[in-house]
């Protein structure tokens, strides 16, 4: 299982010098990739619920939030090698036309180290601000997913469907990855987005995925998988990790990846157990608020082997 973690993007840490730090560290460490992700309101009278947690506020680190792509463009222009990953952008947010440009585009400055994970969403607040129904957005991300890759692939692009038109055009700079950057399907599992994973995608992008439910969720996605005639090798199962680092034992019944750095590695270990691909380390969401010395204690101690 390769290892990742989160840029800066919440809350009072998120800062351009902390960015440039993290990244750099990170990729001197030898982790895989960096992470971020994308918010673009903090509701003060929701219409639904997090999904992680139902009937509770929307987490405090949502009323400050980096632009993701932006914030990758940054911190691309500051590394090497280090992979650079968007869990996730809301496709309906966009146009098709718009985010293949911008993606392709941070691809090319990047070198060909982008990492790309798109979702439908669950904020029926940031639809309204975005001027996108909240109703028929599992049909339009289909027809998006379409979209995208057509405008990526196809030297002349001609695009028509029921939400998205391209007219014959020439669409330049195509990525550097070929065909495209990895595709995943962000969401917290169920039927709509296992299919969307494995047919429209190139794999999984899960949220804050607790532990007990990976191993279910990696079957359910390579089942489906082999019906739709993909080989499951080949597909990415990338979660987020959201850590809370304590100087002292959380105990057995403590949540995973809540605890101190050995207890944190040994679920790392255990998250590697049920078949993932990549996990990433996410420091945005500690309820005590985002702390860079936590968060690089963190890295620091769970560094590739040969690195530290």
């Amino acid at each position: 299982m390769k290892l990742g973690f989160s840029l800066p993007m919440a809350g009072a840490w998120a800062t351009p010098d902390n960015q440039v730090l993290v990244a750099q560290r990170a990729e001197a460490l030898g982790y895989h990739s960096l992470w971020v992700f994308q918010r673009l309101l903090y509701a003060l009278e929701p219409k639904g619920d997090y999904p992680p947690l139902p009937g509770q506020p929307w987490p405090k680190a949502f009323e400050r939030v980096m632009d993701p792509t932006v914030t990758l463009a940054y911190v691309a222009g500051v590394t090497t090698r280090i992979r650079l990953g968007l869990s996730v952008l809301i496709m309906p947010y966009y146009s098709p036309i718009l985010l293949a440009k911008q993606l392709a585009t941070l691809d090319v400055v990047s070198r060909g180290r982008l990492d790309v994970g798109l979702g439908t969403g669950w904020s029926e607040d940031e639809y309204d601000a975005s001027g996108v129904p909240f109703a028929g957005r599992g049909k339009r991300a289909d027809e998006f997913l379409r979209c995208l890759r057509t405008i990526w692939t196809e030297d002349v692009v001609e695009f028509s469907g029921e939400f998205y038109q391209v007219p014959r055009s020439k669409v330049e700079p195509k990525p550097v990855q070929k065909p495209h950057p990895p595709i995943t399907i962000g969401g917290y599992g169920g039927p709509a987005v296992v299919r969307r994973a494995v047919t429209l995608g190139d794999g999984f992008s899960g949220g804050n995925t607790p532990l007990a439910q990976v191993a279910p969720l990696v079957r359910e996605i390579k089942a489906a998988a082999d019906a739709a005639g993909r080989d499951p090798a080949g597909l990415h199962i990338v979660c987020r990790g959201s850590f809370v680092l304590h100087d002292s034992p959380q105990g057995k019944d403590r949540r995973p990846l809540w605890g101190t750095l050995d207890e944190i590695r040994e679920d790392v270990r255990r998250y590697a157990d049920e078949g993932l691909t990549e996990l990433f380390l996410e420091a945005n969401f500690d309820p005590r608020g985002a702390s860079l010395e936590r968060a690089l204690r963190v890295m620091e101690a769970l560094a590739p082997a040969g690195t530290r």
